[in-house]
């Protein structure tokens, strides 16, 4: 599993994240907005309160919504993580 170290919110429901490997890239995250429990975001302040959980690792964001780290690193790397 993938280690998240940094996270910093962009414009546009961007994220910039770190992996703990170096790896670091941008990603676009606005196709979940309005959707499900993603429905907070529709208000930029809720999308910008995103954090690393210290348990997982991961993007989490109040509400206990969060996203896979390995699935994240598939995003920005387009390596597939098995």
């Amino acid at each position: 599993m993938h280690k998240i170290v940094s996270v910093k919110p962009l414009a546009s429901y961007k994220v910039k994240v770190v992996f703990s490997d170096g790896i670091e890239g941008v990603i676009d995250l606005s196709d979940l907005v309005g959707k499900g429990v993603f429905s907070v975001w529709k208000d930029p302040k809720q999308f910008a309160r995103v954090f690393i959980d210290p348990e997982t690792h991961t993007l989490a964001w109040p509400g206990e919504i969060d996203l896979c780290p390995d699935t994240l690193y598939e995003e920005v790397t387009k390596i597939k993580v098995s």
